[in-house]
């Protein structure tokens, strides 16, 4: 590691982080950037052990002191809750430890449900308001990475920082060109700071899973996912590459805005992007002056982060307040792209099942999406597993699943995980944590806001539109019990499909011919047609009842007798494909103009006259099956008649003889 002293005369601003406690700024060159590696920083610090032995009593030592001083004020009846004094104390310790520390104060100060609102608004300053390095280390750092001086490169650069965060501090810039830019520059020292925690941290985790049994997640692993992650967010060359595969995967949602990176004064600790005018989600009351409601953006925000984690797969890992803004024209602005993460299609689909089974409380499905998302081994006895999730959703028999949020779940099942053998993997740890921030500023603005109530719209949709086979075999299992068709279920999936503001009844349509005239389909047709059969023979029950019923009481024809009308259970499938296509006339995109010429349209296209065939044939089929079964049923009347008859007319004969 390269040390360069700076002569100056000038001195750090109050409140900065001293860089050394000489009377000269030093700062420090750090080598080329390298991936995260845990066994050789293991080997690295393994041969410095009285550096590793001094970070943690450094880091014992005053959150010993805290923690201490907590316990003296509840002996001294004082609310610490209501002590601002001690709420300053834990923001200025976990900026003292340093910036692994401040990621954990970052994420609690998301958590309004969690923190007492005086920590809150004190670990909120975590965000953004940390103390700033001197400016002399700033410049010197942009004349390394872009090969000249600050003054040279951009036509305005901010006298001090306006933000400084865990890894870096933000001015506010001009370029020549006359695009304003944010331009962060990263801390000295960054490197080493968070490798030594992360040691320290992962050599704890081992110890904890080796020795704790009741542990039975990867906690190295998890700590390893977030290694990865922190490493590639001291790369801003990385983070500017996230950025543009961000905007190019989402940049085209409505209300979604994501700036513009400048590759030409961009390097591996300066980043230069587009200046975005805008207001923390958090500071409600100032997004409200702008005529901007806050909490449709938050819906915008959990849309986004819908299709991130479920679509795609690649999500923002970080989004608290800081990252959040509300533009002026009412957007959504995404901010920092250091801490991304990737989810692989299984676990996507594996996570929109888990949704689907949750809502509609089918708890051995949730089972085996458990094993499926490597929470449980294969092998794993899911019998006393699946009582126990019943009974951590028993509180919701009388209400949606879908209004519970993702802090009470993910405590229930902490429990219940600590109880059975589950084990956490890895990429848990980081959407766990992108969606609890996330819920957490949705609480702060509106604290009935519930993220499964909004997402339940968009995965219906999927299941409805995405022709992936895993959502398909979803789809049947949610629409079918036993061999029982469960209108049910179809009705509450085509109302929260169409709340989602992407869901396209054409598509819909379109795919949903496609795939029942496919093989994969074959099952579903099957029932549908058999669905289809039932529901005509309702209707001509219906239609014959009523007609006889006409005649014998109207017309007073008595000769006629009154046919039977359709049993409970075929009025209430009446009833369901009647409720279904009120649905469908509701939902965005139907339009009884342009229904003749969809119809005609659709009545060219191949697989629907392919589905036609097959739909015909089946009838067909089950209609000549029904009029034998009647037939044969008639006739084994008739011979039961014939022998109850013989056997009277035998008994008479009998009786005459006698």
């Amino acid at each position: 590691m390269i040390v360069k002293t700076l002569p100056t005369d000038s001195r750090p601003i109050e409140g900065e982080l001293q860089v050394t406690e000489q009377a000269t700024l030093t700062k420090i060159v750090e080598p080329e950037i390298l991936s995260y590696n845990p066994a050789e920083i293991a080997a690295h610090y393994q041969a410095r052990p009285w550096q590793v032995i001094g970070r943690i009593f450094a880091v014992l030592g005053p959150t010993i002191s805290f923690v201490l001083g907590l316990w003296w004020d509840l002996k001294r009846g004082v609310v610490v809750k209501n002590d601002q004094r001690r709420a300053i104390q834990l923001r200025e310790l976990l900026t003292q430890l340093g910036p692994a520390y401040i990621k954990i104060g970052q994420a609690l100060s998301t958590r309004p449900d969690l923190v007492p609102p005086l920590y809150l608004e004190e670990l909120t300053r975590l965000q953004d308001q940390l103390p700033a390095f001197p400016n002399e280390i700033a410049y010197q750092f942009i004349e390394e990475e872009l090969g000249n001086p600050p003054e040279e490169v951009y036509a305005e650069l901010s006298a001090m920082p306006i933000a400084a965060a865990s890894l870096g501090q933000v001015y506010k810039g001009k370029l020549k060109t006359g695009e304003e830019v944010a331009v962060k520059i990263q801390r000295p020292d960054l490197r080493e700071r968070i490798t030594i925690d992360l040691y320290i941290l992962r050599g704890l985790a081992a110890w904890v899973q080796k020795k704790v049994k009741r542990v039975r997640s990867d906690l190295v692993g998890i700590l390893d996912e977030l290694g990865d992650r922190i490493f590639e967010e001291m790369d801003y060359i990385h983070e500017g590459e996230n950025a543009e595969r961000f905007f190019e995967l989402y940049g085209h949602i409505k209300e979604i805005y994501v700036p513009k990176i400048y590759w030409q004064y961009t390097n591996r600790r300066v980043l230069t992007m587009e200046w975005i005018n805008g207001t923390k989600l958090t500071q409600t009351a100032e997004i409200e002056a702008q005529g901007i409601d806050a909490r449709y953006l938050i819906e915008v925000g959990v849309q986004c982060s819908l299709r991130q984690l479920l679509e795609h797969g690649f999500f923002h890992a970080d989004p608290h307040p800081g990252n959040l803004l509300a533009t002026p024209d009412g957007k959504l602005a995404y901010l920092d792209f250091g801490m991304m993460s990737e989810i692989q299609p299984p676990q996507r689909y594996g996570l929109i099942e888990a949704i689907v089974h949750v809502v509609n409380r089918d708890f051995e499905g949730l089972a085996q999406d458990y094993v499926k998302l490597d929470f449980l081994s294969p092998e794993t006895d899911l019998t006393p597993i699946i009582p126990a999730f019943a009974k951590v959703f028993a509180n919701a028999q009388g209400a949606s699943v879908a209004e519970f949020n993702i802090k009470s779940i993910t405590d229930d099942l902490s429990a219940l995980m600590y109880e059975y053998p589950f084990r956490v993997p890895p990429y848990y740890a980081l959407i766990i944590r992108s969606l609890v921030t996330l819920e957490g500023i949705a609480i702060y603005i509106d604290p009935n806001f519930k993220v499964l109530s909004e997402a339940y719209p968009y995965v219906a949709k999927r299941l409805l539109t995405d022709p992936a086979p895993q959502l398909r075999i979803s789809l049947r299992d949610l629409l079918f019990k036993e061999g029982k068709f469960r209108w049910n279920r179809l009705e509450n999936l085509l109302k929260n499909a169409r709340k989602n503001q992407d869901y396209d009844l054409n598509l819909v349509v379109n795919q949903g011919v496609d795939f029942l005239s496919s093989e994969r389909g074959s099952f579903i047709r099957d029932k549908l047609v058999d669905e289809f059969l039932n529901g005509l023979n309702a209707l001509s029950k219906n239609v014959l009842h009523n007609f006889t019923y006409l005649l014998r009481e109207r017309v007073g024809i008595t000769a006629i007798n009154e046919t039977p009308g359709a049993t409970v259970e075929q009025q209430q499938t009446l009833e369901h494909i009647k409720n279904i296509s009120n649905i469908l006339r509701e939902t965005r995109g139907f339009d009884a103009a342009q229904l003749a010429p969809q119809i005609a349209q659709l009545l060219v296209n191949p697989g629907v006259q392919r589905l036609g065939q097959q739909i015909t044939n089946q009838l067909l089929q089950k209609a000549t099956v029904r009029l034998l079964r009647e037939l044969l049923a008639a006739e084994e009347v008739n011979s039961n008649e014939k022998s109850q008859l013989a056997k009277s007319t035998n008994l008479s004969l009998s009786t005459k003889r006698l």
